[in-house]
């Protein structure tokens, strides 16, 4: 699937941010490289997005980083342990 950009929702902060984003995709496709980049002018390097995915119906939490914006190209996030 692919990024919703109106999901992604800046909650506050400033360097790092925090955002959270909701999406139905499994976190192993949201935390994918690659799947924020239509998100390049909002999301910075170590900024937070704390996630809501919902797969078959079964909520999941999950808290990423944003580990590279790549000259704003390629964005590609963490999860954290």
């Amino acid at each position: 699937m692919a990024l919703t950009l109106s999901k992604l929702k800046k909650v506050g902060g400033s360097s790092p941010a925090i955002w959270n984003y909701t999406s139905t995709d499994a976190i192993s496709a949201i935390s994918g490289s690659g799947y924020f980049n239509n998100a390049t002018n909002e999301l910075k390097q170590f900024d937070i997005i704390l996630t809501v995915s919902a797969t078959g119906g079964t909520a999941a939490v999950d808290v990423l980083t944003v580990s590279s914006t790549s000259g704003n190209a390629t964005v590609t996030t963490a999860a954290l342990a």
